[in-house]
């Protein structure tokens, strides 16, 4: 994996690791064999609608996920997928990261499996230095960026209780993901916002990150279903390492209600050694 440094807003942050209550659609009888459609009125309040969606996950319980963050820095762009699940209810994920051929100088990378739970993060297949059988664990409250970068996918939860730290949103239009029909809504996040009003789960993590990141910011696109579910969203983040590194994190949600079990590491397969950078 990538190993970033973030600056907080005095100084240098200490190396990382590694890099709806209610619908927010309402449905509307098309009076044409019974059908129904989606009513394309725009919500009263963007903001509101958009900020209820993390609860809207909770209620919903899981959800299958897949993730693209997309690194660029001068004429050098990388782009890290990762596929797993996420239980929004217990606050707990699974991820399979892959690195793209040339993340790292080598043609080929193994996954690395990541485990998401509150204030940590389990990683395998590390990376130099660390045994093939051995895990890392990480502690998101101590990363300049709270894991919304570091782990080369946004953890899908935190992902979406970045929205309750809504600045500013705009309705922009149905339109669909997946085949799914949806409503776009962009605008920005404040990061300290969105950690004062955090679940406990993640407000740790956004906290060390609203302290990490130069700017407050976070400008974002975001798509929620008939019902309320965040079905795709798209943050961009910017810091600066030794340059200006322009992030675009992307979570995509589906299969939801699909069960998601996560075995934590025993403490004896927890790797304590020196990780190489």
């Amino acid at each position: 994996m990538v190993v970033h440094q973030h600056r907080r807003r005095r100084g240098r942050a200490g190396e990382a690791v590694l890099a709806l209550g209610m619908a927010a659609t309402v449905a509307a009888m098309s009076g044409c064999a019974g059908a129904g459609r989606a009513d394309d009125r725009p919500p009263a309040d963007p903001a509101a609608t958009v900020r209820r969606a993390a609860d809207r996950l909770a209620e919903t319980g899981s959800a299958q996920t897949r993730t693209a963050m997309e690194m660029a820095t001068g004429g050098t762009r990388v782009t890290i997928r990762g596929e797993g699940g996420v239980d929004f209810k217990n606050r707990m994920g699974q991820l399979l990261v892959m690195l793209p051929a040339d993340a790292a100088g080598k043609d080929e990378h193994r996954p690395i499996t990541e485990l998401l739970v509150p204030g940590a993060l389990y990683m395998k297949n590390r990376g130099a230095g660390v045994p093939d059988d051995k895990w890392v664990r990480v502690d998101t409250t101590a990363l300049a960026d709270g894991n919304l970068v570091t782990g080369g996918a946004t953890d899908p939860l935190a992902a979406a209780e970045l929205l309750r730290g809504v600045r500013e949103a705009t309705y922009v239009g149905e339109t669909e993901v997946a085949g799914t029909k949806v409503r776009h809504y962009s605008g920005t996040i404040d990061i300290g916002r969105a950690a004062e009003l955090a679940s406990p789960a993640v407000k740790g993590a956004l906290e060390a990150a609203a302290k990490g990141f130069s700017k407050d910011a976070v400008p974002f696109d975001v798509y929620l279903d008939e019902e309320g579910r965040l079905r795709k969203v798209r943050h961009r983040f910017s810091y600066v390492n030794n340059g200006v590194i322009d992030v675009s994190s992307t979570t995509l949600l589906y299969g939801f209600g699909a069960p998601v079990k996560v075995v934590l590491p025993a403490s004896g397969d927890i790797y304590a050694g020196k990780i190489a950078g």
